[in-house]
């Protein structure tokens, strides 16, 4: 593979459908927000990457793409793997993800942020990983030091409900789930997308904090009579720039030290020679 500059960066953003409607951040109008560079794609052993974007924060140096980078003729495996790729080899240290997600608990609204503690894995992508030579310890697969800090900048733009945990259950989409599968969910998650599978597992792997904040834009199937998907598409246009404006200060309030454990997470694997090709 010929050689490629990739920018250094110690953030990165995975957009989500939260912010997609808001091209981000190039509407943030923030003296300390500069776009960098733009269309960035690189070629990875997965294929080549969806197009990034390299921008600065308060000095610093983030890099970030649009829908996890999903799109037309590429399987979500691979947009994962050649995401995390680039991730890695730009020294990426914390990743904060976003999106929109559906109910699951009964108690959630329309217009709720959930900031999950951990995850249920109900996708068949089971095996999504890059070269497989470590063993990759799950417990607080969502860094409790970012998710702190999401907490409270999310508390500082939203005056409506926060939830502070709870569990995302992860399928494949590209449909919504069926009234039964949502039941079957009911007790053991609060809300569902298909996006923090493998993205919480790659993200361990390359020796990243990862933590997501979601954002309710609909019920999931047999919770109410019915959901408006009018409502959902108001959602997205009216309420991208709050869910920018979080995102950019949680990165503004981090400090440089991580104090968690998510790298500790990460042991090499017993399996040697296997993976040392």
């Amino acid at each position: 593979m010929p050689k490629q500059t990739i920018p250094q960066a110690d953030f990165a953003i995975i957009g989500g459908s939260g912010t997609l409607s808001s091209n981000f951040p190039a509407r943030v109008t923030d003296a300390d927000v500069k776009i960098i560079a733009d269309n960035l794609i690189f070629d990875t052993p997965y294929g080549q990457s969806s197009a990034l974007r390299l921008f600065e924060v308060a000095g610093k140096k983030v890099i970030t793409c649009k829908m996890h980078g999903w799109r037309s003729g590429v399987n979500r495996a691979d947009a994962s793997r050649q995401l995390f790729w680039v991730f890695r080899e730009a020294g990426v240290k914390r990743i904060i993800s976003e999106g929109g997600v559906g109910t699951v608990n009964k108690l959630l609204d329309t217009r709720d942020f959930l900031i999950p503690d951990d995850y249920l894995d109900l996708s068949v992508r089971k095996d999504v990983g890059l070269e497989g030579k470590y063993l990759l310890v799950m417990r607080d697969a969502l860094c409790p030091q970012m998710r702190k800090a999401l907490i409270e900048t999310t508390n500082k733009h939203f005056d409506g409900r926060i939830f502070t945990r709870g569990t995302y259950a992860n399928t494949d989409g590209r449909h919504f789930e069926s009234p039964a599968e949502i039941a079957m969910m009911n007790g053991h998650a609060d809300i569902v997308g298909q996006s923090i599978c493998p993205e919480v597992y790659l993200a361990r792997e390359i020796g990243a904090c990862y933590a997501g904040l979601y954002y309710v834009v609909n019920y999931g199937e047999g919770i109410t009579k019915s959901w408006s998907h009018d409502i959902l598409e108001d959602i997205f246009y009216d309420d991208a720039p709050m869910i920018a404006n979080i995102i950019l200060d949680t990165i503004r309030s981090l400090s440089d030290e991580r104090e968690c454990e998510c790298l500790d997470l990460r042991k090499e694997t017993l399996l040697k020679g296997i993976y040392d090709e």
